[in-house]
């Protein structure tokens, strides 16, 4: 920096003349005060500017000797470092080049371990939380029922695989003509338990027999092909109910009896034999047949003995479960035709249709019971 000659205090220029020895001490340079004539410089023509450098406390020197062990010790630990690896098999077979770690198994043991936290989290509580419980059913039927819902109670599935309204109806009807044929009412009684005990056992048998093709075709209707109750229930409530009607068709007398039990017998035998051919019809005809006489043989006990039916009843009530065949055959005549069954009334079904067969079949089945109220009044029941 250039200074104005002129104007420099010879005191300042002796001061610019000291020796480094004085520079090095900057403790006493930091105590002079500068003169207030070094404030007039030349600010025009400034030539390599030096800043000045404030006064910075000694720094001890590295020693390069020290320095140059702790770089070697240094590399020494990095090569030990090494060689450890190189020469550790366990650490060979952990870390296979070909196999590098990956941060995804860890986070998917972790997501598993979370998920298995969570799970253990629900079981807790549901256990804390009882399963919900079906409505129970209130009034006469709840206390009836026990609370249950009826398609939990085997009794009420045992009543609807019974074919119920077929039992009943046909139960009645017998009773009637046992009491219009002038039976005692006991004897029209027991006539009546007897028959609603032998069609519910049929009812169960064909529902066992036809359980595969009522739950192909889906019918609701049918509580074994649904499952909502089990072959082995209906069969043990068929021997059950076997075991109750043979003492009940004796009460009227053994021939009687025995008379019954074999159209029993022959309604489930036309449940496996001949029901999907022509002769489908030939089970009806002598079951149906057969109770003229259970009626005109009957009496009161083991010992009675009544008379022979006579043969033009026989025949209507041939006809009339012919009829009858016909008449419930109508509703099932799509699921028939789909298995592949041949009998007389899908035969007729498809030449006349199923609405006129329908008409035709109660038709028929009414003149046949008229025919039968008609020749009863005149010829009687029995000879």
């Amino acid at each position: 920096m250039d200074v104005v000659e002129d104007d420099v205090d010879p005191t300042l220029a002796d001061d610019t003349g000291v020796d480094e020895d004085i520079e090095d001490d900057t403790t006493a340079e930091a105590d002079v005060e500068p003169a207030p004539d070094e404030e007039l410089l030349d600010p025009v023509d400034p030539v390599d500017p030096v800043d000045p450098v404030d006064p910075v406390d000694p720094v001890d020197p590295v020693d390069p000797v020290e320095q140059t062990e702790q770089t070697s010790v240094i590399e020494e630990l990095e090569v030990d470092e090494e060689i450890e690896v190189e020469l550790d098999p366990d650490h060979e077979s952990d870390l296979d080049p070909d196999d590098e770690p990956d941060d995804s198994d860890d986070l998917d043991d972790l997501d598993d371990e979370e998920d298995e936290e969570d799970e253990e989290d629900d079981e807790e509580d549901e256990d804390d939380f009882p399963a919900a419980v079906p409505a129970r059913r209130g009034g006469l039927a709840g206390a009836l029922l026990g609370g249950r819902r009826p398609q939990d109670v085997a009794a009420i599935q045992l009543l609807q695989a019974a074919h119920a309204k077929q039992a009943i109806g046909t139960a009645l009807a017998m009773g009637l003509v046992a009491a219009v044929a002038g039976r005692p009412a006991r004897e029209a009684g027991v006539v009546l338990l007897t028959v609603l005990v032998g069609q519910t056992i049929l009812g169960w048998h064909n529902d066992i027999v036809d359980r595969q093709r009522d739950q192909a075709h889906g019918l609701t209707g049918k509580p074994l092909a649904m499952g909502r109750i089990s072959s082995e229930t209906v069969w043990y409530a068929i021997i059950v109910a076997t075991l109750l009607l043979v003492p009940l068709a004796i009460t009227t007398g053994i021939q009687a009896g025995c008379l019954y039990l074999a159209a029993v017998a022959v309604g489930m035998l036309g449940n496996v034999l001949l029901r999907t051919g022509i002769f489908s019809w030939w089970s009806w005809a002598v079951s149906f047949a057969l109770l003229p006489a259970y009626l005109s043989y009957g009496g009161w006990g083991g010992q009675a003995v009544g008379s022979a039916p006579e043969t033009v009843i026989v025949a209507l009530t041939a006809l009339l479960g012919i009829g009858i065949h016909f008449t419930r055959a109508v509703w099932g005549l799509v699921a028939d035709h789909e298995d592949g069954w041949t009998y007389l009334p899908l035969k007729l079904g498809l030449k006349l249709g199923a609405t006129r067969l329908l008409a035709l079949s109660t038709l028929f089945t009414v003149l046949v019971v008229i025919a039968l109220a008609v020749m009863g009044a005149k010829v009687g029941l029995s000879r």
